[in-house]
Order: C-alpha cells, then structure tokens, then sequence
C-alpha cells in the first residue's frame, strides 16, 4: 500500500530554508507526525543534520527542562554548525510560545520545525509570543484529491482534473466512500469498514481524553461529547446557543465556553452571516461545519453507512466547504452564508473586496439550469456579477440580467479560478 501523499509536504519544504520557526498544527491523528518524519528525511538526503523529539515520549521531554538544557543535547548531537530540530506535540510543554521564543531570539544555527495539536493556543498564546518569528502551516484530514490520488495508487496524480472528468462514475464512487468515511489517513488506509469505526472511535475518544480532559481541564467529557453529537445533527443549519444549553442542562456561557474549545481544536468550523440590513437578514447565528466528515458522522451515529436522505445534503454541504476553505486558503475572502427573515437562503457567500459570489449547493443530478428563488433573491439584492450552483453533473452557464450564474460540478469547483 502506498503512502498517503501530503500537498502541503512540497509547501513546507520551501519555508525550510527561512529563519522563522516553521509551526505545523492540525487536527489530532491527521498525520503532523508523518508530515515532519517526511521533512526530516528529506533534509537527510540532501546531507543537512537533524534532530527529532517527541513531547509524547517522557525521554524527550526530560532535554526541555530549561532552554538549557535543550541546547546542550542540541549541540551534543549536531554540534554548533547549521543544524534542523523537529519538536513534535509542542502542547506538551507548559509555556511554549515563550520557551521557543526564547530559542528563537538567542540567533542560533538551528531551524525549528515544529508541530502542535489545536489545543496549544487555548493554553496559552503561542501566536503572540511567536509574532513575527514563525510561520503557521495547518494540516487538515485528507482532501478529495489527495484521497482518490491514493485510492488509484497515484496512476493520475498529473492529470487528476482528467480523472475526474472521463472516469466520472468512479469518482462519484470515491465521492460516496469520501463522504461516508471521511479523511483521517489511519481511516483512508484501512480497508475493513469495522476496523475503520474501531479507528474514528479511538480518534475521539483520543481527543476526548488527551486535548479536552487532559489539557484542557473540562471534567464534564460526557457534555462535551453530547454536544459534539447535537451539533454533527445540525451541521449546516443555523445554531441556538440558548437551545443547546437547555439541552444540555449547562449554562449559555459554558456552551460558548465549549464550542470556542470544539473550534480550537480543529474539530468544528464556524461561518457567520453575511448581511446588510439587520431587520430583515439574519445577523448573529452561526453555522457549524465539521473538519472531517467521518468524525461528523461517528457522532451521528452513522459513519460508514450508505443512505440518500437529506442529511446527506448536509455532509454535501459540508464537503463542499471544505473545498471552499482549501481554494481560499491566504486569498482574503472570507466564507459566509446568507438567511433572510423571509426564509430566503444562500448556503455560501464568498466576500473579497468589492466582489461577492453567492455558492448554492445541491446534492443531486440536475438536467437543466435551474435557479431557485432564494439565489434570485440575493442576486436582484445584491446584483453581484457572478453566481455558482455546484452540483453533481451539470456545467453550464446561464445569465440573469447582468449576473452570470455557472453551474459546476464538485470536480470543477476543484479546478476553477473563482
């Protein structure tokens, strides 16, 4: 079996050769770990010494006593010349940002690649203890293309965008398998649909234990973990603060409190309303989106499963997003999504500038250009230029009045320029 090809490997590599602390953070168990063996091997190669730790092995942890004591182990592996340290699970060290900052600000030959699970910036504020001396790469769970580059043994990893186009029912069939397993990489690799569930049920309860008991402190695991299943149930859909708190039976500000730390530690995602007029647009409710769609669907109670309802509208949706999120990446837009009070809807609104592209999302085979009231609405108020519907086969263009609205399948919207 091949090993699962990273796209941001070939990014980092190029920010190893800069000063800045190369800081890689993530999801727990999305392979930070592999990533920076990867890069260790790579430097290797090309002759450079390194040096790797691991803050979840108590005999590394013992060289971060002090910078001192770092440095000494440092120097007696590597000497004083040019060298690559790699620090895994940085979390485990009580004050980091101000530990590294300290390494950093000491102009050393060392370059420090550094990984670390979300859970690092709620205990303290590594961002700013860092400012101006690192560089933050976030790895995510394995998107769709890297997920079908393995599934096909990278045969098209040149020419994926082909793939996708001439072996069409195949990829609706990764499409299938990709929504229902998610991108964990232990979970992709595995091929026994119950040794995947044994796995996505270690990955939470891992991350139960380790970032929100362990590190976090939140003694009540079993409320966090209810609201981790109410909200799988409601991706996509507005969010009731106070709803969730009568549910759970804890207070609107533990509830505010705990999806702050759900969203820190990569495991949901929340996009706020776009609007202008607050009388008639909603202006404070959130939407919720899962990182990977497998734990969305293990909290649900459904992972693995092969059904066609309209919750699968939703983990659509959520896919969709996610594609969304990795396009935009360091672009300037920003995300949002679109209610009037009239019940008027657009599942997405990207905002750049001056621009404003409305993104509806339909789960299904279209056979003509349909626009649907609600993307009429926001176009007439709006009178944005252009407007997206993604969907499962059809890509055509059509015009209302001055706004072009292009119908594109999910692969297009991979490929496109937006």
């Amino acid at each position: 079996m091949y090993e699962i090809k990273r796209e941001l490997l070939e990014v980092v590599k190029k920010h190893l050769f800069k000063k800045e602390i190369s800081l890689i953070i993530g999801p727990r168990q999305v392979g930070k770990t592999t990533l920076m063996l990867q890069l260790k091997k790579y430097l290797e190669e090309k002759g450079e010494k390194t040096l790797f730790f691991n803050l979840d092995i108590e005999a590394d942890r013992y060289h971060f006593s002090s910078q001192e004591t770092l440095l000494k182990k440092i120097n007696l592996e590597i000497g004083k010349s040019r060298g690559y340290v790699f620090i895994d699970e940085i979390q485990r060290k009580e004050n980091a940002g101000l530990f590294l900052k300290g390494l950093y600000d000491s102009d050393l030959p060392y370059k420090f690649i550094v990984s670390g699970s979300g859970s690092l910036e709620l205990k303290e504020k590594i961002h700013e203890s860092l400012s101006g001396r690192k560089m933050v790469f976030e790895l995510n769970p394995i998107s769709f293309s890297e997920f079908v580059n393995f599934k096909t043994n990278y045969k098209y990893e040149d020419n994926i965008f082909d793939f996708f186009n001439i072996e069409i029912n195949k990829t609706k069939e990764f499409l299938k398998e990709y929504l229902m397993f998610g991108g964990y990489p232990r979970v992709v690799i595995e091929e026994v649909a119950l040794e995947k569930r044994r796995i996505i049920d270690e990955i939470f309860n891992s991350y139960l234990v380790k970032d929100i008991s362990y590190l976090l402190k939140v003694e009540k695991t079993d409320v966090f973990s209810s609201l981790i299943k109410l909200l799988a149930d409601q991706a996509g859909n507005l969010i009731n603060i106070s709803e969730l708190s009568s549910t759970l039976g804890i207070s609107i500000a533990t509830v505010q409190k705990y999806l702050w730390y759900a969203e820190k530690t990569f495991i949901i995602q929340k996009i706020t309303p776009y609007f202008r007029n607050k009388r008639k647009e909603i202006v404070k409710s959130p939407i919720i989106y899962f990182y990977d769609l497998g734990l969305r669907n293990y909290a649900l109670g459904v992972f693995g499963e092969e059904r066609n309802t309209e919750r699968d509208g939703f983990v659509f949706q959520n896919f969709i997003f996610n594609c969304l999120k990795e396009k935009f990446l360091f672009s300037g837009r920003d995300i949002h999504f679109w209610r009037s009070k009239d019940n008027s809807e657009v599942d997405f609104v990207i905002v750049g500038g001056e621009e404003i592209i409305p993104i509806e999302v339909k789960f299904k085979e279209m056979k003509q250009p349909l626009v649907e009231r609600s993307l009429r609405s926001f176009i007439e108020k709006y009178k944005s230029s252009k407007a997206l519907v993604v969907n499962l086969n059809l890509n055509t263009e059509v015009k209302i009045n001055k706004t072009k609205i292009q119908f594109l399948t999910f692969t297009d919207l991979l490929k496109e320029e937006l």
